[in-house]
């Protein structure tokens, strides 16, 4: 991975971005009427990719392969993982279902108030103040 942001890079980021969420597709007529939801389902978009989606790139062979159908199959010869995974923030690949019923820990809403000030620095940003 380069430490330099190239073009390619962030039209592929945007790209993905786009394939997660309608709303920021081209030529949709899905769209948010207040900013709250495009940020709710923006979100949702993110977690979905960072913790249910394994990256063909982060994947982790396996020595020996796994055999499969008792033995029958084709022997799994790679280990999914997601960008949380690789990042340490978890163990495995999420089901949709486990995403949407975590529940966050009370200790990471005591401390919203402390990084709320960040989003509103990034709101800056991109808007170009």
């Amino acid at each position: 991975m380069s430490n330099t942001i190239s073009t390619a890079g962030v039209e592929r980021n945007h790209w993905t971005i786009r394939q997660h969420s309608r709303r920021l597709g081209r030529k949709v007529n899905a769209f948010s009427k207040k900013r709250r939801y495009l940020k709710d389902q923006l979100a949702l978009a993110f977690a979905y990719y960072h913790f249910c989606c394994p990256q063909r790139g982060l994947r982790q062979k396996l020595e020996p392969p796994l055999p499969t159908k008792n033995g029958q199959g084709s022997p799994k010869k790679w280990r999914p993982v997601t960008p949380a995974m690789a990042a340490g923030l978890t163990d495995h690949v999420w089901t949709t279902a486990e995403l949407l019923s975590y529940r966050v820990p009370a200790s990471f809403l005591d401390k919203l108030s402390e990084i709320e000030p960040l989003f509103a620095l990034l709101e800056q940003t991109h808007q170009g103040n």
